[in-house]
């Protein structure tokens, strides 16, 4: 068993007026080892956050309907609430949450943040121990103590993100969940931010589940990729063998959008993602998938493929890397929006 293990996880939020619920994430299944990264990869509303948000136990609104996750072998979700928050939250898992500037509490010091993050989860560290914990955390995202005293609007964009990082990892968790940590940074401090992160699993043995809509960040950062349309991952797999093979039409679509210095002009795919209150029958992608075809029609199983799986009938039966220029062969580029 890897150390992180997502098993068929599904979750859905209420709607209001009587209208079915919105299955915001359906059969999901990943896995890393200690260490590793896993980047999640989609265009807005697939389910990334979802995803993390339930690993996490964090989903206000909704609720885990199915599957299951693991972490050095023990059950994420089998803990009633109580014993996650005595146990697990913030100590095993942490998470990062989208957005520095209004993640922080524009009334409070950056130190009394970090103190009140040891108080709730910490066990009540107090005196010199938590003053060694708190300017341990900044020291460890290249912050010196001066930031302690600031308030929030006293910092840079990213100062305040190597900050909301402090917070995950002042308990030093076994995993970090980070919700697009280098959103709305400029590309400098994205470098910064994306060293930080790449340091933390190769010094300090965290494993980091990543969610981004830029599969040009992961590039930089993943180990393995989850690709998610339309609250499903749709291929899951070693982060070489996606970027150089991609089997799914939707990931070849993500990858053909990026720009490049040379090659052909990045695509765009006409059409939006289906509804998900309730989801399409069949493949979520087939209606603007330029290899649709009539078996399309009913939703694919995961085939096997290296290191993972695709959601695809083109790989029935199993996928090689062979498979991937096939599946792309006539189809005209597209991308993420």
């Amino acid at each position: 068993m890897a150390f992180l293990e997502v098993d068929g996880l599904s979750a859905e939020y209420g709607a209001a007026g009587g209208a079915p619920p919105v299955r915001a994430l359906e059969g999901a299944s990943l896995r890393a080892e200690r260490g590793e990264c896993v980047g999640v990869a989609g265009a807005s509303a697939c389910g990334k956050s979802t995803l993390g948000l339930a690993i996490m136990r964090s989903l206000r609104g909704g609720a885990v309907t199915a599957g299951s996750a693991s972490l050095g072998g023990d059950s994420v979700l089998g803990p009633s609430d109580a014993e996650f928050d005595a146990a697990w939250r913030w100590k095993r898992i942490s998470m990062i949450f989208q957005g520095a500037m209004s993640s922080l509490d524009p009334v409070f010091t950056v130190r009394e943040q970090l103190a009140e993050a040891l108080s709730v989860h910490g066990a009540g560290a107090v005196g010199k121990n938590a003053d060694d914990a708190i300017e341990g955390a900044v020291e460890a995202v290249g912050l010196d103590a001066g930031v302690l005293p600031k308030y929030p609007h006293e910092l840079s964009g990213g100062m305040k993100q190597r900050v909301v990082i402090a917070l995950a990892l002042i308990l030093r968790p076994d995993l970090v969940i980070a919700d697009e940590p280098t959103t709305a940074l400029d590309v400098l401090v994205q470098a910064q931010i994306i060293r930080l992160l790449r340091r933390l699993k190769a010094d300090e043995g965290t494993t980091l589940l990543v969610i981004t809509h830029d599969l040009a960040v992961l590039s930089e950062l993943a180990d393995r990729i989850a690709v998610m349309y339309a609250g499903q991952v749709v291929e899951f797999g070693p982060a070489d063998r996606i970027y150089r093979s991609p089997l799914h039409p939707y990931t070849q679509g993500l990858l053909s959008s990026i720009p490049t210095l040379r090659g052909p002009k990045p695509g765009h795919m006409a059409g939006s993602p289906p509804g998900l209150s309730p989801p399409p029958e069949g493949c979520r992608f087939a209606a603007l998938c330029p290899r649709a075809f009539e078996r399309c029609s009913d939703d694919p199983p995961e085939f096997p493929a290296r290191g993972g799986y695709v959601k695809c009938w083109l790989y029935e039966g199993g996928a090689t890397e062979g498979d991937a220029g096939e599946a792309a062969k006539g189809a005209p580029a597209q991308g993420a929006g």
